[in-house]
């Protein structure tokens, strides 16, 4: 906590009232400035969530091992789900869930706190010289930890139940990052809105909760019937979500065009976003 405050007290002073730089130059240099404070504090975001409990920071490990365990036994023993017609693995189908659930989740926990980043931190805002536009990258560090910890219980399950992991799988973050990109954008624009609009908090966890029964989590994308898959192609996570599965179920490489195109879209919503944040952010001190 200690290096926590002597990092902000020492960041660039900042004039709640000040005009603020919107380039993507601009972003890059406060990331780079502050790149410490946003480790240190990625770091108590993680900690503090176990604060207090007895297990701590293995309960990071212990909930996606335990909701895996879920999947299996539901979706192979009760329902006798496959994913495919020529699929015949009792634990295909958790594994293929599994996939969707960490790309849905990484998106929805950012998103869904990020109406109330500064609402929840007014002292960042009035009282202490700090770089406010770091707290949506925060938050999406500390999701990213989450993830990164399922994506080790899903591959170790993978090796355990068919023997190997596709090589394939080194791809993983590459494919991962534009949805990174485009949900940070996102964030910045969610955290500016939830200041001066607090419904926005309440919207956007319906919104992630239709997104989620509209992207291909629970069901493969050949269920879907004709037309209706442009509706669901049409979803930030339904792209994501495929090509994560490919890299990592079946073995396949991934859509670098598509991935290329989602990425420069990515870049230019997060851009927007932080040139959003950064124009409405002189009246945060005076809504709060």
């Amino acid at each position: 906590m200690t290096t926590v405050r002597s990092s902000i007290t020492t960041s660039e002073g900042i004039n709640p009232h000040a005009v603020q730089p919107t380039s993507i130059v601009a972003l890059g240099k406060s990331f780079w400035r502050n790149r410490q404070l946003i480790g240190q504090m990625t770091k108590r975001e993680v900690v503090g969530r176990y604060k207090g409990s007895v297990m701590g920071l293995a309960w990071s490990f212990f909930n996606p091992v335990f909701m895996l365990l879920v999947y299996t036994f539901v979706f192979s023993e009760i329902f006798k789900s496959r994913w495919g017609a020529g699929d015949d693995s009792k634990t295909q189908f958790a594994l293929v869930l599994f996939v969707g659930m960490i790309v849905l989740s990484l998106f929805s926990e950012v998103l869904n706190r990020a109406p109330g980043l500064i609402l929840s931190n007014v002292n960042y805002v009035k009282k202490v010289v700090f770089p406010i536009e770091i707290l949506p990258v925060i938050t999406m560090g500390a999701a990213l930890f989450h993830s990164l910890i399922s994506l080790g219980v899903l591959l170790t399950a993978f090796a355990l139940f068919n023997g190997y992991l596709h090589w394939t799988a080194v791809f993983t973050p590459l494919v991962l990052l534009p949805l990174v990109i485009l949900t940070t954008g996102l964030a910045w624009m969610l955290a500016s809105l939830g200041v001066f609009l607090r419904d926005v908090g309440q919207t956007i966890s319906i919104i992630t909760t239709v997104l989620m029964f509209l992207s291909p989590v629970f069901y493969p994308m050949t269920a879907v019937p004709e037309r209706f898959r442009s509706i669901i192609m049409a979803n930030p996570l339904t792209f994501i979500i495929e090509q994560a599965r490919e890299v990592l179920i079946w073995g396949r490489l991934p859509n670098w065009l598509g991935l290329g195109i989602y990425t420069l879209a990515a870049v230019a919503v997060a851009w927007l976003g932080y040139a959003w944040f950064q124009k409405t952010r002189k009246g945060f001190a005076d809504v709060l």
